[in-house]
């Protein structure tokens, strides 16, 4: 099905090559293209060099895509333009250590009319090291803003695929008017999923496979420089997938293996252990029980930066009988004790970053602050997305921190990076200003029990580059659960539909909640999130693969006179 039959409904669901920033361009440009100036000078703003240092009132001078120089008697070029920084924060730009943004899976390939299911080729058994994330990437995926927009400036992007998917690259998210390739072929993907119906099915068989694949390469390296010295020798079996995985045998490029239990850390770990080759671990949720494992096999790690829905600790009963409490209780401390795992990879010295593959942009910063509110550090937060992906992708000398010399990819936010109301105004990437909207917070009315009052109906609007739509949402509050509707204009062009919305999980000011759409014959799921004020709330639209959206809601006036 042609994603093009979806743009036409479902709030304008279009993704399109426009981006959110406000780049300011040369009016005589007729391209569009081309900025008015690339000499920068952000001034008298407090700089946070790197994690761990305090925060200074400097100017930062940028010129040319990179940093001029840091400090308080710079000499600045005529031609710079000036930002005034009296009140911003600035930080380094993150770096993730992995990313599945502006990935596109490739088709899978058709199965041979000889297909054997215990011998099926490399490509249909999902082992394809050939394979580059560069060739599935686009800089035009609406989710390279909304990273942008949550402080972002590289990542590692992973190819979608099966056991061995490919090699994965190093990107700006950058200009779409620029290359934004830093480095190809950094890692090998892999993993342990199975193939379904066909060998290997099971993590085990991959493990298998996976040995196969390495010794097999090993043996056709060795009989080709042999056949090339040595006459009347066979000529050695040369293959793409062995080609490709000589990179790994001969130590150059690391495995980065998607490790997310601690079952599977154990059999990447020994698999290393086995073949010697250089490890990194990715997707990390639940690894508190093998740190000392982690720590002895010196593996780079990169830790999945999500946390689990604590929607079922919200819904519990204060009226629950003893043996629900005492589930209720374990319910709790698992959750607990997941989000305290990265404060406890510091403890042990384990340095480590961040994987953000399948994370929900929105839920970014909100994942950070619970981690630090469970006992990791702001430095080692702030190091875990700068200074070490930089220095597990080699980006060290380039990235990582705010020094002369080094790429100009910086935050500017409102407020010290971690604090509940901080909010980013502007991102510098490879030297460009994307400038984004901030709002003060506003207090919300609150009920009788000092929750923040949302049941009602409100009307809301949201934005595409297709342009605007909107409907009526109703929240309904039962005791401490919410439930309620959504009306929105039907994909069929039938009007308007409605829907249940569902998780609806209110936590201080921040707000929740989503729906189920079909269009097309294609189930969507669409996730809004946002910050309720005075008769307000102001949200982002995620709507699966196709982008973020703004989402605005105003309280119906008898509601706001109510309460």
């Amino acid at each position: 099905m042609k994603k093009p039959l979806l743009y036409a409904g479902v709030f304008c669901f279009m993704v399109s090559g426009l981006l959110s920033s406000t780049l300011a361009l040369a009016q005589s440009d007729p391209s569009g293209k081309k900025p008015i100036t690339d000499t920068y000078a952000i001034t008298n703003a407090t700089v946070f060099t790197s994690p761990g240092q305090a925060g200074v009132k400097a100017t930062v001078l940028i010129k040319n895509g990179l940093i001029q120089g840091v400090g308080n008697n710079l000499a600045l070029p005529k031609e710079a333009k000036t930002i005034a920084g009296d009140s911003l924060f600035i930080y380094p730009g993150f770096i993730a250590g992995a990313s599945d943004v502006g990935i596109t899976r490739p088709k899978d390939p058709e199965r041979p009319d000889d297909f054997v299911s215990s011998n099926p080729s490399d490509e249909i058994a999902g082992i394809t090291p050939w394979r580059s994330a560069v060739d599935q990437f686009s800089i035009k995926d609406s989710k390279v803003d909304d990273l942008r927009k949550v402080g972002f400036t590289i990542v590692q992007i992973s190819p979608e695929g099966g056991m061995i998917a490919g090699k994965t690259a190093i990107v700006l998210l950058g200009s779409e008017n620029s290359t934004n390739i830093l480095k190809e072929n950094t890692a090998l993907a892999a993993n342990f999923r199975g193939s379904r119906g066909m060998y290997p099915g099971t993590a085990v068989g991959v493990m298998a496979k996976f040995r196969e694949v390495y010794d097999n390469t090993k043996l056709t390296s060795e009989r080709s420089q042999k056949y090339s010295t040595v006459a009347g020798l066979k000529r050695p079996e040369i293959t793409p997938t062995y080609s490709a995985m000589q990179e790994i045998t001969t130590g150059q490029i690391p495995v980065m293996f998607t490790t997310s239990s601690d079952l599977e850390i154990r059999r990447a770990i020994s698999l290393q252990k086995e073949k010697g080759f250089k490890l990194v671990l990715t997707g990390l949720e639940e690894y508190e029980g093998v740190l000392d494992v982690i720590k002895a096999s010196g593996a780079a790690v990169l830790v999945k930066l999500e946390i689990p829905d604590d929607k079922a600790i919200k819904a519990q009963k204060e009226d629950a009988t003893a043996e629900v409490k005492a589930l209720n209780a374990r319910v709790k401390k698992a959750y607990d004790d997941a989000i305290a795992q990265a404060g406890k990879l510091e403890e042990a010295g384990i340095p480590f970053a961040f994987s953000i593959v399948g994370v929900k942009s929105g839920d970014i910063m909100k994942a950070l602050q619970k981690m630090i509110a469970s006992g990791l550090s702001e430095k080692a937060a702030l190091a875990a997305l700068t200074t070490n992906p930089a220095s597990i992708l080699g980006l060290t000398k380039v990235a990582g921190s705010i020094e002369k010399g080094k790429m100009a990819n910086l935050i500017l936010s409102t407020d010290s990076l971690f604090t509940e109301d901080a909010q980013i105004k502007h991102m510098v990437v490879d030297g460009i200003i994307y400038d984004y909207e901030t709002k003060a917070k506003k207090k919300a009315a609150k009920d009788g029990n000092g929750a923040m009052k949302i049941e009602g109906t409100w009307e809301y609007t949201s934005e595409s580059p297709a342009g605007s739509s909107g409907g009526i949402l109703v929240i309904k509050k039962d005791g401490s659960d919410y439930s309620g509707t959504i009306t929105y204009d039907d994909p069929s062009g039938a009007g308007k539909a409605t829907s249940d919305i569902k998780n609806v999980n209110l936590n201080g000011s921040s707000l929740s909640f989503s729906f189920d759409v079909t269009a097309s014959g294609m189930d969507i799921t669409v996730d809004v999130s946002g910050e309720v004020s005075e008769g307000s709330y102001d949200a982002t639209m995620t709507v699966g693969e196709f982008g973020s959206f703004p989402f605005k809601g105003t309280l119906t006036p008898t509601l706001i006179a109510n309460k």
